[in-house]
């Protein structure tokens, strides 16, 4: 079992969950965090330190953010590992909710 980020981090990307992270599974994009799922070892830690409450466990992934399973994949083999905390992008917390922000979604 693995860890996905999904929708909501969009636009936002905190990072707290990556400074808790013991196997440095983040990869970090302009505008979106993605985990490895290859490498995150299903500790669970991340979940709760999302504030956007956007991370979830593969079988608790809502059915309609099944698609990030193949965009984490994707994108955590091409983007480069993160694994200490920065400040959040600009206007964060007004895109923190926002349904439907995968078109924003910047590779």
């Amino acid at each position: 079992m693995a860890f996905y980020v999904t929708d909501n981090c969009i636009k936002c990307k905190y990072t707290d969950c990556v400074e808790v992270c013991p196997v440095d599974c983040f990869y970090e994009g302009p505008n979106f965090l993605v985990i490895s799922p290859d490498e995150c070892i299903d500790c669970a830690l991340c979940e709760p330190e999302c504030p956007a409450e956007a991370i979830y466990s593969d079988d608790e992934l809502p059915a309609d953010q099944k698609h990030y399973i193949e965009i984490n994949e994707e994108l955590s083999l091409k983007w480069p590992n993160i694994s200490e905390q920065k400040p959040p992008l600009e206007n964060a917390e007004e895109w923190d909710g926002v349904d439907g922000k995968l078109r924003y979604l910047e590779k």
